[in-house]
């Protein structure tokens, strides 16, 4: 129960935020719920002087005998006007029902729209380290369901306000006749107020816990009906083992779900009947001060009608307000989103970034391991890139060369040594600058679902509009005539996620993702085994491309390849994080070591 009311300090931070969305959106609905607010009161006190009014005039001593005797008479004026009132409270209510409703529909939409960019843009300054832990990828999860969930939030609150003045009404005119009613009605609901709260606490513990297991139901449910995953799923005949573990998943979580709701659904009942019996002992009261003649019908029916108003506002009041500490739990999963810091980050006043770079990088006694992980990803690791030159990394799998990569761009940073460019440590430059004159192909890289024009500009996104710049990226990595015959060239959507898309071979894939590196007039090239879906002939020649565009350029060249790599000016071959040897192919050859095993390995399976 603390850790639920402790949870309210989310929503001032969420008001802020809605208030941001939209100031003008924000405040009129503010101003016209209030205007609402103050309808019920007043619509049950005119009914109230209409009644009074109607058995004032059925006790008159001597009445007309038709309607248009009661009009000409001008008894039923002040009638008539109460009528008319009313049916004007009834139109404004109405009325301003839908426009809130329309207010509250372009907020939540604008708040949704706004909570998602900024959830984005968060993310996007984190390290990869964070992308690549579950724990974040359940809270990042979580996140992103509150920017859509948490709209209904905004609702409650601002429908808890209105509540509240609508209540201060007809409390101030119970409080005219009976106020120890008001009394009654706090006591018999308050049961039912603690019951509601206690059981929004233990919906918001189960869907904290389960976040693994709901992770896990989407990604079944995803990986059983996508097109990525469709081939593989029809021919090792995986359908059956898919949608049986979703049904096991799913049944789990559905059964602790029922268990839940049927606890709720009957400590709910007996709880709300102790407030429908405080009720009705309060009509009693009310009765029998009319039948005493204390009260009037007109009385009556008001009192009857504000006390039965003003117990169920105050029922939803406080069970709303439990529901609202509850749903400001599910506000933390934002708010903590938002508090988490990158460690890789820009100084405070970066060193400018050399141009062009004139010595080259120096990885000096370098370690490093991945969060979590036992053993060294690599480990006195020291080795020189010059400027202008074209660095061949070969090594059998988990040797480090893709961790290498990501240490040379900052996706990481060391944990023993340092990483120097031109004499100073890489961590003294700005970040974007020196991602900015990298321009690296990942083997894992990305197949974007868009044009083959929008997959190319990734690599330098300032330049979308600027087809000859992606043209000429796609002549360099030989995409340019495969694009072309597509049915839309350049236009055509790529991928089969969209109706309208075209699916492309892992070859012509990797000729696009190739394209983005050289997009970017960038100092350092590194192409991480991006071209293994190649042929070895159209490896050779994407290979030889690079080396000739690399020219002045440093560049790190990756692949399992020795054909490929041997026109690199050095080759180092990594094993267990270390560098083992360097050399150029003929001196690595020459040494009669690993290399010249792997290479002679290699070529007897060509011959």
């Amino acid at each position: 129960m603390r850790e639920r009311f402790g949870a309210l300090r989310n929503l001032p931070p969420f008001l802020r935020l809605i208030w941001q969305t939209s100031r003008p959106l924000t405040l009129g609905t503010l101003v016209l719920r209030f205007l609402r607010a103050l309808l019920p009161v007043a619509t049950l006190y005119i009914g109230k002087l209409i009644i009074d009014e109607v058995i004032l005039l059925s006790q008159l001593p001597a009445t007309p005998d038709s309607l248009s005797g009661w009009v000409e008479s001008g008894l039923l004026g002040r009638l008539g006007w109460l009528i008319a009132i009313e049916l004007i409270f009834a139109i404004v209510s109405d009325v301003l029902a839908r426009i809130v409703a329309l207010f509250d529909s372009m907020l939540s939409e604008q708040f949704t729209n706004a909570t998602s960019i900024s959830l984005m843009e968060h993310a996007a300054t984190l390290d990869l380290e964070d992308f690549e832990d579950s724990e974040l990828q359940d809270r990042l999860e979580r996140a992103r369901r509150q920017t859509m969930g948490r709209t209904t939030l905004m609702t409650q609150i601002f429908g808890q306000a209105q509540d509240a003045v609508t209540i201060a009404t007809f409390a101030a005119g119970l409080i005219l006749y009976a106020p120890w009613l008001i009394l009654l009605l706090l006591i018999a609901l308050v049961p039912a107020f603690l019951g509601e709260a206690h059981f929004n606490a233990e919906s918001y513990s189960l869907n904290y816990r389960r976040t693994p297991e709901r992770r896990e139901i989407d990604y079944v449910r995803q990986t059983g009906a996508s097109v990525e995953t469709a081939k593989e799923v029809k021919i090792f005949g995986l359908n059956s083992f898919l949608i049986e573990r979703y049904r096991r998943l799913a049944t789990d979580f559905y059964f602790a779900n029922r268990r839940l709701a049927m606890r709720r659904a009957g400590w709910g009942s007996v709880l709300t009947a102790v407030g429908t019996l405080g009720y009705y002992v309060a009509y009693a009261y009310i009765a029998w001060r009319t039948i005493a003649g204390q009260f009037t019908i007109g009385d009556l029916t008001f009192l009857a009608g504000s006390f039965r108003r003003l117990r169920n506002l105050l029922e939803g009041l406080l069970i709303g307000f439990s529901q609202m500490a509850g749903q400001a739990l599910y506000l933390d999963d934002l708010f903590s989103f938002f508090e988490i810091e990158p460690e890789i980050r820009t100084p405070e006043n970066p060193r400018p970034f050399p141009t062009p770079i004139r010595d080259g990088f120096v990885f000096d006694d370098v370690g490093f391991r991945y969060p979590g992980a036992d053993r060294w990803a690599v480990r006195h690791l020291s080795f020189e890139l010059r400027a202008g030159e074209v660095l061949a990394l070969v090594g059998e799998n988990g040797a480090g060369k893709t961790t290498l990569v990501k240490l040379l761009t900052r996706l990481y940073d060391p944990d023993e040594g340092t990483i120097l460019l031109d004499g100073h440590d890489l961590r003294e430059y700005d970040l974007d600058e020196l991602r900015a004159n990298m321009g690296v192909i990942f083997q894992d890289f990305v197949r974007f679902h868009m044009t083959a024009a929008e997959n190319i500009a990734v690599g330098g996104i300032d330049a979308l509009d600027d087809r000859a710049r992606i043209e000429d990226a796609a002549r360099r990595s030989l995409a340019h005539e495969m694009i072309e015959r597509l049915p839309q060239g350049y236009d055509q959507v790529v991928g089969k996620r969209f109706r309208t898309g075209v699916d492309l071979s892992g070859g012509e894939w990797q000729k696009i993702a190739i394209a983005r590196a050289y997009m970017r007039d960038a100092q350092l090239l590194v192409l991480d085994e991006p071209t293994a879906a190649l042929d070895a002939r159209a490896e050779f020649e994407v290979f030889q491309r690079f080396k000739e565009l690399s020219h002045r350029r440093s560049a790190v060249l990756i692949s399992h390849r020795f054909s490929s790599v041997r026109m690199a000016d050095r080759i180092l071959v990594l094993v267990d994080g270390q560098v083992e040897a360097a050399g150029t192919h003929e001196e690595l050859l020459a040494q009669r070591g690993r290399y010249a095993e792997l290479f002679e390995l290699q070529a007897s399976g060509y011959r």
